[in-house]
């Protein structure tokens, strides 16, 4: 799988699966456009790293929720570079709670960057493509988008529309050369897993066919494949990296 020359854009990659999409990218010879929103520190260690790999990167701040902030973003690398081969749409948050104690801006915010970020940056990213007849969209779900988790409704509801916008995308794209699919991650080792109580994390493995979390690795190692050539006939599907717990 070789992404020499290509151009990828990886949205939220300054930290966990988007840190490791990013670096797999990159040592597949991608130059890499590295999106986020919160700490420039961890944006500029990823960005020395890829560039460590002898391949070009460069940082682009902007919240994926911001529509406009999403426009100018586009606006920019569009200037600066030729194209874009491959959006990565990885940048997600949670903000858990039981339905019945569950704010409305609880459950906005997660719509607003997991499901609408998601939409902005392939609205912006689609028309590039189109002009190039070719183009990789891979978006970021979860398990939980499929099987659904308590406590998760805002979360299991944005990941799920990530899944339906993926497939209906993929239907209006595929006529120009641009495959739409995405990856579900299951339970991956990140800061966030690493948070979880003892006695959940002891349940979550007993529902895990493969009996352990997976790594942010793994779900890197999908998403190049999707973004590669020898994926050229693949669009509209999601690729479960869970260790079996959606079979």
């Amino acid at each position: 799988m070789n992404l020499e020359g290509k151009t990828a854009l990886v949205t939220g990659a300054s930290r966990g699966i988007g840190r490791a999409i990013a670096l797999e990218l990159a040592k597949k010879g991608a130059d890499v456009l590295l999106n986020y929103n919160g700490s420039v520190d961890r944006a500029r260690e990823v960005k020395a790293e890829i560039e460590r790999l002898g391949k070009n990167a460069q940082l682009y701040q902007c919240d994926v929720a911001d529509y406009s902030a999403c426009e100018t973003m586009f606006r920019d690398i569009f200037a600066e570079h030729s194209g874009l081969d491959i959006l990565v749409n990885n940048a997600g948050i949670t903000r858990d709670g039981l339905l019945m104690r569950m704010s409305e801006e609880a459950f906005d915010s997660v719509i607003d960057t997991n499901l609408k970020g998601t939409f902005h940056c392939m609205r912006f990213a689609a028309r590039q493509m189109m002009k190039q007849r070719s183009g990789r969209i891979i978006n970021l779900s979860s398990i939980v988008g499929v099987a659904g988790n308590a406590g998760q409704t805002n979360y299991a509801a944005s990941k799920a529309g990530v899944i339906g916008l993926t497939k209906a995308a993929a239907k209006e794209l595929a006529s120009r050369k641009i495959t739409v699919n995405a990856v579900a991650p299951g339970f991956i080792e990140t800061d966030m897993t690493a948070r979880l109580p003892e006695k959940i994390r002891e349940q979550t493995l007993l529902q895990i066919p493969a009996g352990s979390f997976g790594k942010a690795e793994d779900v890197a190692h999908a998403v190049v494949f999707l973004a590669s050539e020898e994926a050229g006939y693949i669009t509209g599907q999601v690729l479960h990296v869970d260790g079996g717990m959606a079979m």
